[in-house]
């Protein structure tokens, strides 16, 4: 082998490992999601509500509990009567009522619709926060309504 052809060899083995390793620590360095702050208002004593706020930040959102009920924030906030729940949250000046996954708010926050919120009325067995072993792994199918400032609604995602 020529002198030429074995530096070239060589050059191209360097190139080779050096991109491997952009590739390796572009991996490594990955950022985690950013942390995104959510205040939640709750009863003191709902274990369920806790059980969401616990689900939140598993997916790394900063909590703020208020331990006052949810009553009046819901009012305050304008989201109509008939999607409630036991909590109440605001994020990123959209309101999510009741055990809305976290998922479902982080693509509310991306792709920031003109909208009120999010809600799941009631608490569906299977939901975030009403999913723990109490009620033996059932999962009742579910919708994520997106909430209109006017009250109309349509469905963000289903669960079934």
């Amino acid at each position: 082998m020529s002198m030429f052809n074995r530096s070239s060899l060589l050059q191209r083995r360097r190139l080779v490992l050096a991109l491997a390793g952009v590739g390796l620590s572009g991996r490594a360095f990955a950022r985690p999601l950013a942390k995104v702050s959510i205040q939640v208002w709750k009863d003191p004593n709902c274990g369920c509500c806790q059980d969401w706020v616990a689900h939140l930040q598993q997916h790394g959102f900063e909590v703020t509990v208020f331990d006052e009920g949810n009553a009046a924030a819901r009012a305050r906030l304008g989201m109509p009567r008939q999607f409630g729940s036991c909590h109440t949250a605001l994020v990123s000046s959209y309101v999510i009522e009741g055990h809305v996954p976290a998922a479902d708010i982080r693509r509310l926050i991306a792709e920031k619709p003109a909208v009120l919120g999010l809600a799941v009325p009631g608490m569906p067995v299977g939901s975030p926060g009403m999913d723990g072993p109490a009620y033996g792994n059932r999962k009742d199918p579910y919708d994520v309504l997106m909430v209109q400032r006017n009250g109309s609604h349509a469905v963000f995602s289903s669960y079934r």
